[in-house]
């Protein structure tokens, strides 16, 4: 199974450039937020996923809008790349009411169920048995859709972890457990976590393939996410991908960063960004020049700076809208 895992394909001009730009995006929109919350437009903390922009974009660019995801705290690039709408994103993070969550949720709690979207969620783990539960869903139903649950390195010694990979094991159902392995659970280096050469190999104890593989080469991400989806839908049950990545900011805004050198940063900043190895083999093996990935870029930049210049205007949550939403239904009606 590992085998077929590991094959990747090529993508068009066409395809690249797509990609390249929804990368781009991500990171402007993340960069963007710094600027925002240095002046007071955004409250509270929030974890970025600069460094990461491959595996979100790799995986999700594999499902149909009917699919779903679960995503954790680092969510921003998920969200975004399963097709939320950047600027109510934006407003959700800014606390306007025009936001995925009408203001009221935050950076850990964006969802949009028109795109497939379950929620973003800050306990740790906690997405995998959720995921399971949607899948389960769609194999009674027989919709053929198909699950991604995000998390992190520290996510895989969490018991919620063990029980959604051994239940979706014994009723082979459609998720695919998708662990973006940055190295560090919050301070924690991850091989003092554990006492295994890769997180993928606690798929071994469930009977399910797992693969570890570089998640900042954004073509292999598709090709293996791509491969764990057709199985899944097939009715082979679930995969455990483990992608090896670096965020290149702290666990949170909170995090002064002393639990690493900058001389290791610098090495995965310069030499491994997933951004910037993408453009270069645009650039060696499909025909592009360093204008042309240069514009991607600032388009992508311009993008982002006008959805944040729009979302200055928009109206804060009213004192009227703090009960609104909380319940199903009318405040204090009781359903059987």
């Amino acid at each position: 199974m590992k085998s077929k895992l590991e094959v990747q394909t090529a993508l068009t001009q066409k395809e690249m450039k797509r990609t390249l730009s929804r990368m781009w995006k991500i990171r402007a929109f993340e960069e963007k937020l710094s600027e925002l919350q240095a002046v007071g437009e955004i409250y509270g903390t929030y974890h970025l996923s600069i460094g990461q922009e491959a595996t979100a974009i790799g995986a999700c660019s594999q499902l149909n809008i009917t699919d779903m995801i679960t995503s954790t705290h680092r969510n921003h690039a998920h969200c975004l790349a399963k097709g939320i709408d950047m600027r109510a994103m934006l407003a959700e993070l800014c606390g306007k009411s025009t936001g995925t969550n009408k203001g009221k949720g935050g950076s850990m709690h964006i969802a949009d169920l028109k795109t497939g979207n379950l929620g973003s969620n800050g306990i740790v783990g906690a997405g995998f048995p959720i995921a399971c539960g949607a899948a389960l869903a769609a194999q009674m139903n027989k919709t053929g859709q198909v699950v991604i649950s995000f998390g992190g390195d520290g996510s895989v010694n969490e018991g919620a972890f063990h029980e959604a990979l051994n239940l979706a094991s014994i009723w082979k159902l459609p998720v695919i457990f998708f662990i973006e392995n940055n190295l560090y659970g919050m301070s924690s280096k991850v091989s003092e976590m554990v006492n295994i050469s890769h997180l993928s190999d606690r798929a071994i104890a469930y009977g399910i393939p797992g693969i570890t593989i570089d998640g900042n080469d954004v073509e292999l991400v598709m090709s293996t996410t791509k491969n764990a989806i057709e199985y899944a839908r097939k009715g082979q049950g679930p995969t455990l991908i483990e992608a090896i990545t670096y965020r290149h900011e702290g666990h949170s805004k909170s995090d002064k960063l002393v639990y690493r050198t900058e001389q290791e940063s610098e090495i995965w900043k310069e030499k491994n960004d997933p951004i910037r190895r993408f453009e270069l083999k645009m650039i060696h093996q499909a025909n592009f020049t360093e204008e042309d990935v240069r514009e991607i870029e600032k388009i992508a930049r311009f993008h982002v700076e006008e959805l944040a210049e729009s979302v200055k205007n928009d109206p804060m949550p009213t004192k009227e809208d703090l009960l609104k939403d909380v319940y199903f239904g009318n405040v204090g009606e009781v359903r059987a």
